[in-house]
C-alpha cells in the first residue's frame, strides 16, 4: 500500500471595493452577491470617485515705508529787495548743490519760493522738498545741512510714507502667503491619511485686513514730533492680513494602497480540496 501525495491546495483572494458598505456581509461563496443586491465597484470606479479636501488659510504680513520726505526752509528779510533775493539763493543754490553731490536725483527735489512786502521791508521765502529711498542717506544729508547752514535754515522732521504700488503688493502678498499656506495644510492632512492632493476646485478670499503701525504707536501719536527715526518707521508701517478658504480634489490612491477594512472585502473562492487515498 502507498500513500499517495496530497496535490497542494490553492486559495483565491480578492479584493473588491464595494459601492455599498452595508450590502458586504451579503457576500456567498465563489464572491457572487445575493440577487437584487449591489454588485461590487469596479477598481477605476473607485479611484475615480470624487472627494474633496476643504482647508483655511490665514497670513499676516507687513512692509516699512519706502519713501520719506524732508522739507528745508529757507528765509530773509531785508530792506532792500535785492539783496533779501540774494541772500535766500546764495544758501538755496548750496543746498540743491550739495544735494546733487550727496547722489539725490533733479526728479526728487522740488523748490518753490514765495517773495512778498511785509511793511517796510521785503521777506522771501524757499522751500526745498527732498524725497529720499534710502534713509541712512536722508539722515546724514540732514545732519550736514544742519552743521553747514546757520539757523534760519529750518530742516523739518522727516515724513515716512507708502507708494500706492508698494501698498497693492503688500495686499497681494498677503493673499499669496494664506494660499500657499493652505495648500500645506491640505497637503499635510493627505499625507496623514495616505491620499493624494488633487487640484484646487474652490479659491475664495473670504477676509482682508489692513492697519498702519502698532497699538503702542496709537497712543503717543500726539506727540509724534518726540519719536525718533526708528519709532517713526515702525509707527508707519502698514500689516495687512487675510483669510482664504480652498477646496482640493481628493485624489485616491491605487486599490492596492487602499486599506481592505475601509474600502474592500475580501472574498474567498471554495478551496479546492482533494482527499487522500489509500491502495
Amino acid at each position: 500500500m502507498s500513500l499517495q501525495k496530497t496535490p497542494p491546495t490553492r486559495v483565491f483572494v480578492e479584493l473588491v471595493p464595494w459601492a455599498d458598505p452595508g450590502r458586504e456581509n451579503n457576500l456567498i461563496s465563489g464572491g457572487v452577491t445575493q440577487p437584487g443586491l449591489h454588485h461590487p465597484i469596479s477598481t477605476t470606479q473607485a479611484q475615480t470617485a470624487t472627494r474633496e479636501v476643504h482647508v483655511s488659510g490665514t497670513a499676516e504680513v507687513s512692509a516699512g515705508p519706502d519713501r520719506a520726505q524732508v522739507a528745508v526752509r529757507v528765509s530773509s528779510t531785508k530792506e532792500v529787495a535785492a539783496e533779501t533775493k540774494k541772500s535766500v539763493c546764495r544758501r538755496l543754490d548750496y543746498i540743491t548743490q550739495s544735494l546733487q553731490q550727496q547722489g539725490v536725483q533733479a526728479e526728487n527735489i522740488t523748490v518753490t519760493k514765495d517773495f512778498r512786502r511785509v511793511e517796510n521791508a521785503y521777506h522771501m521765502e524757499a522751500e526745498v522738498c527732498i524725497t529720499f529711498t534710502e534713509f541712512g542717506k536722508m539722515q546724514n544729508i540732514c545732519n550736514f545741512l544742519v552743521e553747514k547752514l546757520d539757523s534760519s535754515v529750518v530742516i523739518s522732521p522727516p515724513q515716512f510714507y507708502h507708494t500706492p504700488g508698494s501698498v497693492e503688493n503688500l495686499r497681494r502678498q498677503a493673499c499669496l502667503v494664506a494660499v500657499e499656506n493652505a495648500w500645506r495644510k491640505a497637503q499635510e492632512v493627505c499625507n496623514l491619511v495616505g491620499q493624494t492632493l488633487g487640484k484646487p476646485l474652490l479659491i475664495k478670499e473670504e477676509e482682508t485686513k489692513e492697519w498702519e503701525g502698532q497699538i503702542d504707536d496709537h497712543q503717543s501719536s500726539r506727540l509724534s514730533s518726540s519719536l525718533t527715526v526708528q519709532q517713526k518707521i515702525k509707527s508707519a508701517t502698514i500689516h495687512a492680513a487675510s483669510k482664504v478658504f480652498l477646496t482640493f480634489e481628493q485624489l485616491l490612491e491605487p486599490f492596492f494602497n487602499i486599506p481592505t477594512n475601509s474600502f474592500s472585502q475580501i472574498a474567498i473562492s471554495p478551496v479546492n480540496y482533494h482527499e487522500s487515498h489509500i491502495k
